[in-house]
């Protein structure tokens, strides 16, 4: 069946999509399915969509596309300038699924992507760069999606909506917040890379060489929540929500440039930057921990050293032995290595916790419990 007037000649109630609706809600699932299949959206789609109970979310879906599928891959690889290999390494680097060969799958705005990613290539960025930089943003552009999607699904819902009112509202919500959204990104982005830069170090030799140091000394802390995992069998999941959400916040509190939050992994965070620094912000997130009676206490452990640095994230030997002094640290202590004690000087009160043999950890490690003044 054509697209065009396909809305004026099927009869949905013949073709069972309006089956467990009645009076007002039967109607504007009516009124809903005419203006999809005017919008393009064939009989199967909408037949699937209400099957899947998210017909209400495909006008969505389409404005966020930015338009109707109507490109393969083939012809958005040739129309933009890249080989087909390497577009569809991107795409997956993305964390989307490709789809079947010949699918009229990608937009306009696919398009678009695809073109400036073309553009880097032409200006000199490594392929393989520019890969590493599209996973790490999907990584980060999936959490930034699933937050906005819970804020927003709560502000816009309405008792006694109807699924046309969802629909039409969520369509009008993107419509005027993804470009405000684009923008709030854009302007945090510059910040944290111009903080980075501005605590940057790039000697003469690496200029004269036209390199970036791989490896270069850094301090690194993990903290965690104290009893997390006996805790998770007890709270229901959304005051476990709530216990994350704190640490989240209480993290990005004590990563004060130039020290930058890494990570979160479940119920620890990872900091990196300058050694006293890193070691107050240690020591923020611990005391912080112990002001709060409704949440759990923390323990952090810091060691420094060289490490490599890739995609945003840290790698090498202070990595993995901040994470083990952490796993046997004293809850509402921080534990740290003899390098990161020298490195940070006075100012600290010390006490020796003994050479422990750690997992993982050539060697005996002197490890240093630090308080303040």
């Amino acid at each position: 069946m054509a697209r065009d007037g396909m809305h004026e000649s099927v009869d949905f109630e013949a073709e069972g999509l309006l089956e467990g609706l009645s009076g007002e809600h039967r109607e504007a699932r009516r009124r809903l399915l005419s203006e999809l299949a005017a919008d393009g959206f064939s009989l199967d789609e909408l037949r699937q969509a209400v099957e899947e109970q998210r017909l209400a979310l495909l006008l969505v879906e389409r404005e966020l596309a930015g338009g109707a599928p109507q490109y393969s891959a083939e012809q958005v690889a040739n129309l933009a300038g890249l080989e087909r290999e390497y577009l569809d390494r991107l795409w997956r680097a993305l964390g989307m699924a490709l789809p079947p060969p010949d699918t009229l799958a990608y937009t306009d705005s696919d398009l678009d992507s695809a073109r400036r990613v073309a553009a880097l290539l032409a200006a000199g960025v490594p392929e393989d760069g520019a890969i590493e930089v599209a996973r790490v943003l999907a990584i980060s552009m999936s959490q930034v999606a699933a937050a906005n999607r819970t804020m927003v699904g709560e502000a816009l819902m309405r008792p006694g909506d109807t699924e046309l009112d969802v629909a039409r509202r969520f369509r009008g919500a993107a419509q005027t917040l993804t470009p405000m959204i684009g923008e709030a990104l854009a302007y945090v982005f510059n910040l944290h890379l111009r903080e980075q830069l501005r605590h940057g170090v790039m000697d003469a030799q690496q200029v004269a060489e036209g390199r970036v140091e791989a490896a270069s000394d850094v301090t690194i802390c993990f903290a965690d929540l104290v009893g997390f995992t006996k805790l998770g069998e007890r709270l229901p999941p959304d005051e476990l929500g709530t216990v994350t959400r704190r640490l989240t916040e209480l993290a990005g509190e004590a990563a004060v440039p130039p020290v930058r939050l890494v990570k979160l992994i479940g119920d620890a965070a990872m900091l990196a930057g300058p050694a006293a620094e890193t070691l107050e912000a240690a020591l923020s997130l611990v005391e912080a921990s112990e002001a709060d009676e409704s949440f759990p206490l923390m323990r952090a452990g810091v060691a420094t050293g060289p490490a490599f640095e890739r995609a945003g994230d840290f790698y090498g030997r202070p990595v993995n032995l901040a994470s083990r002094l952490t796993s046997i640290a004293r809850p509402g202590s921080v534990l740290t290595s003899e390098e990161a004690r020298d490195a940070v000087g006075d100012g600290y009160r010390w006490s020796y916790a003994r050479s422990r043999k750690l997992k993982g950890i050539e060697g005996e490690v002197k490890a240093y419990r630090c308080r303040r003044e």
